[in-house]
């Protein structure tokens, strides 16, 4: 089995190289090793780095695009490269490297196709108390989301099996972590979690400033991938909520106009059909958003088809011998015209032509007592009209 570890990195001049000396050579079951940086549009020397590092292969990306796009990016090329185990790792030697090995055993043994790094949060001295507990709660809420048990959903410390990486499509530019969990679950991969250890940290994360920023755009990149997988479901939640909230307004309404207060309240009647009709359009978009969700579906299934096509015609393409050269075939030459005189011997007598005796065993027309001799011409032009042919023909024309 081939594994690529990839490195998408950003400005990692400093670290690149230790994260690359971590990586283990040999691996049990894994039969070869490499190693993939992404360069996320580095303003410093980091591909320099990578390479004095020890890097196999490296992919420069033209601007800063995120880190979504470094991951996604490293995804397509260790797939072309034929990679059958696909290591994600941090640029700035958070993880153990030598913990690669704990990661990819469950997909060697083929009892996983998604394994994430559990860094153990909870006894993690590196972590406040605050992100503590954030991060026991974010991870509680991605398995409800996804459907599976994930004890660190924030880990960028994760394998995947080459089929598990043909399925991934990250549309969030914020971050893959929580996306590709949700997406795991919604296409029923095997997820399993191992405890990996982490080293002190070298400087702050650059994926948000502060802990609300980080709250605020994780709640809503959970809320956007459950949407997209499950629109049905969540409008459908939304939208009667929103007219059970109409329902009651509007049996309050009724309460007091049966009880004789029938001049007042006309603003309850009037939130009420807002409610109402809100929770009714709120299922129709529901049922809109699915229909785009199966469209969505069917779009991935294709690219994961292209994907999983594009090496096996890439070695054919390096497999495949070289045309052969055909020259184009010299065109015959004409062949020598062969003539065949049917002579009247009688007539070239009489134009004082002898004709030549037949040679010997030729067998003349007619019976061996004959002399005359039958030739048939077999084609061409003629070629000596001084000669006599065509049963005397020309000999007429002389004598005239």
């Amino acid at each position: 089995m081939k594994l690529i570890v990839q490195i998408p990195a950003y400005n990692e001049e400093s670290t690149i190289a230790q994260t690359l000396r971590d990586i283990p050579k040999k691996i049990e079951g894994i039969q070869q090793i490499e190693t993939l940086v992404i360069d996320d549009g580095s303003s410093d020397q980091t591909v320099d780095a990578a390479k004095k590092g020890g890097a196999n292969h490296i992919l420069q990306l033209k601007t800063h695009r995120g880190l979504s796009a470094a991951f996604i990016a490293g995804i397509d090329n260790a797939l072309r490269l034929g990679a059958d185990i696909i290591v994600n790792t941090d640029a700035d030697n958070q993880y153990a490297g030598a913990d690669i090995a704990r990661l990819v055993a469950p997909i060697v043994r083929g009892t996983a196709e998604v394994v994430i790094g559990d860094r153990e949060v909870a006894k993690s001295p590196h972590m406040s108390p605050v992100k503590r507990t954030l991060q026991r709660l974010g991870s509680w809420s991605v398995g409800v989301a996804s459907g599976v048990s994930v004890s660190d959903a924030t880990s960028g410390f994760r394998a995947f099996s080459r089929e598990a990486a043909t399925q991934i499509n990250v549309f969030n530019p914020f971050t893959y972590t929580l996306e590709t969990i949700i997406q795991s679950g919604n296409r029923n991969l095997g997820v399993q979690s191992v405890a990996v250890r982490t080293n002190p940290t070298t400087r702050p994360s650059r994926l948000y400033r502060g802990i609300g920023t980080y709250l605020r755009k994780s709640a809503s990149t959970m809320f956007r991938i459950y949407t997209l997988y499950k629109p049905l479901k969540t409008f459908f939640a939304i939208g009667a909520l929103l007219i059970l909230f109409g329902v009651a307004i509007g049996a309050r309404f009724l309460w007091f106009f049966f009880e004789g207060d029938r001049g007042g309240h006309v603003q309850s009647l009037i939130l009420a059909a807002v409610f109402l009709i809100v929770g009714f359009q709120t299922m129709l978009i529901g049922l809109v958003a699915d229909l785009i969700s199966v469209n969505r579906r069917l779009s991935e299934e294709v690219l994961i088809r292209l994907r999983k096509m594009r090496p096996q015609q890439q070695r054919e393409r390096f497999q495949r011998p070289r045309p052969v050269e055909h020259r184009k075939p010299e065109a015959p030459a004409e062949p020598e015209t062969k003539w065949v005189w049917l002579l009247d011997e009688n007539k070239l007598e009489d134009s004082g032509i002898t004709p030549e005796p037949p040679e010997a065993g030729e067998q003349t027309a007619g019976g061996g007592g004959s002399s005359r001799r039958r030739r048939r011409r077999r084609g061409g032009i003629r070629q000596h009209p001084e000669l006599p042919g065509n049963r005397g023909k020309h000999l007429t024309e002389n004598q005239e």
